[in-house]
């Protein structure tokens, strides 16, 4: 029994991790030790040196905002400093006009020309973009067909997509038909949608050639 507790003392006695890890913070050279009683002098001169590393730290990532803030802002100065050259205005402008007289030429009589020269202005600044045929139609539309949604005119204008890829025409001139002797008032709305989009088409297709011939 006694051995019991003799051996039981022995374990009780030896030293934890908390008491070992505190005996080496201990054991640590100086420099490297947290001085435990602010009072003393040396202390002054840790925490003085610590209060200097905290500040250069901020120092630091003000300087990094402000250069930062600097850089954007020399960014946006370039950015705003690059304007299209006269070449591209007058060519772009050239195109808008030949593609709005095309317009007015073919539909002038059933289709207010206010309405042909947006689709034939639109047609022109979006030709290069890098989008689907069908989301290029309803762009050129959306301004003269306010009420209707961007997802029903996409359902409308997947047969002209289509037919543009398969280098078709004859969705668009269906649609086109529906003018013949017909007022632009007198179209319903699905009908007006129909005609808007084959004249978006015509007006891609014109583009197309124009650039073909170049």
């Amino acid at each position: 029994m006694a051995n019991k507790i003799n051996g039981s003392d022995t374990f009780s006695s030896l030293p934890s991790q908390l008491d070992l890890e505190f005996l080496e913070a201990l054991l640590e050279p100086e420099d490297h030790t947290y001085p435990w009683n602010p009072g003393d002098d040396e202390s002054e001169a840790y925490f003085q040196e610590l209060e200097q590393q905290f500040g250069m730290e901020d120092l630091l990532d003000e300087e990094l905002m402000r250069r930062s803030q600097d850089f954007y802002s020399h960014l946006d100065t370039l950015w705003s400093g690059i304007t299209p050259t006269p070449d591209y205005n007058n060519r772009q402008q050239s195109v808008v006009l030949n593609l709005q007289e095309i317009l007015r030429n073919n539909f002038s009589a059933c289709v207010p020309q206010a309405l042909l020269n947006t689709i034939a202005t639109k047609a022109a600044e979006i030709f290069a973009a890098r989008q689907l045929i069908s989301e290029q139609l309803v762009e050129c539309v959306q301004t003269i067909l306010p009420t209707w949604g961007t997802e029903d005119l996409l359902v409308l204008a997947r047969p002209f997509a289509y037919a543009m890829r398969s280098s078709e025409s004859q969705n668009a001139a269906s649609a086109l038909s529906n003018l013949q002797n017909t007022e632009w008032t007198a179209l319903s709305e699905v009908e007006k949608a129909k005609v808007s989009l084959a004249i978006a088409s015509y007006a891609f297709t014109q583009l197309n050639k124009s650039e073909s011939e170049l």
